[in-house]
């Protein structure tokens, strides 16, 4: 029987603080618990699975969960996209991407706009759907490129479509890239277009990441040199910087990233297929929408029957997160947290998984899955689910 695996990141979703969360000024911060608390949701699939069996949950349990579930703590010292996969693949980072909580500094602001060409606006720490209301008419005026951080590792460039054409802009943000290493370490430069006008404007799903390769090797990096067809589906081959990845399918919302995993498994397709979900993130999370947010995952519960079914008796499903984005927390940025961990082959097998000392053990599971071999990093949960 032929083994596959697919690890589906539903972005954002934590389920409690860290013990360090308070380093972050995220104590407190539950993303799973507070949308549950705050909206409620109809999420069955996943709470049979286990989801609410989870230590800490705030979510409904059940007497005999059909999945292995816990939680895992984040090893490397950050709560952003990049290093929450790059960790979840088998690689955490010693020393975590530099953030800028009072923008960046004018030497690298000043060289950005000497090798584009183009003033820069902003440079703040920033909601991404605020910004562009508060400074898209004097970009749209004036050409000039709003450039705006988070809490997290980034530096995002936002431009009107019709002011910057899409090539240019990104275009420009593979000069950022190109900048921001060594001593000014970015994880993530970001484009961000956005169309609109006097004031009203709209972010399109035109973005685009641009992420560093991994200083280190990881799972996609092994199953790759086995000779096997590794998919990333949704932002994953951005967050690897296309390294690893022999298949790619780039969704840009949840639905379509839905459909591509089912399809993918219903057509057999791929030895590990990697999938993340953005939508959590991008469209509730940062926005503090726990409406929104709740009906993101009462989608993908409904839809996991479906992906269930299309899977064979010798394939491995993963659900899990990279890091916590609560909308009813203060501010608008990632939040140090807990990630859930449901795992399953075939139909699946209560056991409890506790709480994982990495989210390595995720990808030391795949591989161990896939391969018969151990990881170098991280400590497979394997022996729990067969």
């Amino acid at each position: 029987m032929k083994k596959r695996a697919a690890i589906i990141v539903l972005d954002s979703v934590g389920i409690g603080s860290l013990p360090d969360a308070i380093e972050f000024g995220d104590a407190g911060a539950h993303t799973l618990g507070h949308v549950y608390a705050c909206r409620g949701m109809k999420i069955p699939h996943m709470l049979q699975m286990g989801l609410g069996n989870i230590k800490g949950s705030m979510l409904p349990r059940v007497m005999l969960p059909s999945a292995a579930y816990g939680r895992s703590l984040e090893v490397t010292k950050a709560k952003d996209t990049t290093s929450g996969h790059w960790e979840m693949a088998g690689f955490p980072m010693d020393v975590p991407f530099r953030t800028y909580p009072n923008g960046f500094p004018q030497e690298i602001i000043g060289e950005f706009e000497r090798r584009t060409g183009r003033r820069v606006i902003g440079n703040e720490v920033a909601s991404g759907t605020e910004i562009i209301q508060r400074l898209g008419d004097e970009h749209v005026r004036t050409g000039a490129l709003i450039v705006y951080t988070s809490a997290d590792s980034v530096f995002q460039i936002a431009a009107h479509e019709g002011v910057v054409p899409l090539e240019e802009l990104y275009r420009y943000c593979a000069i950022a890239r190109e900048m921001l290493v060594g001593d000014n370490l970015v994880g993530r430069v970001i484009a961000r277009p956005f169309v609109g006008k006097d004031g009203v404007y709209t972010r399109t799903e035109n973005r685009r990441d641009y992420a560093l390769e991994p200083m280190g090797k990881t799972i996609l990096d092994g199953l790759c040199e086995r000779g096997m067809d590794v998919v990333g589906i949704g932002k994953i081959e951005d967050i690897f910087a296309h390294r690893g990845i022999t298949t790619v399918d780039h969704t840009k919302n949840n639905p379509d990233g839905i459909e591509a995993t089912i399809r993918f498994l219903k057509e057999g397709r791929g030895d590990f297929i990697f999938t993340n979900l953005v939508d959590t993130d991008m469209l509730y999370g940062h926005r503090n929408d726990p409406e929104g947010y709740a009906k993101a995952l009462e989608y993908f519960d409904a839809k996991l029957p479906e992906i269930r079914r299309s899977m064979t008796r010798g394939d491995l499903l993963i659900i899990t997160a990279d890091h916590g984005c609560d909308p009813c927390f203060p501010g608008t940025d990632h939040t140090r947290e807990y990630i859930p961990v449901l795992a399953a082959i075939g139909h699946g097998k209560p056991a409890d998984l506790g709480t994982r000392s990495s989210f390595a053990d995720i990808g030391a599971t795949v591989y161990e899955y896939l391969t018969g071999e151990k990881w170098t990093c991280g400590e497979s949960f394997l022996d729990k689910l067969v």
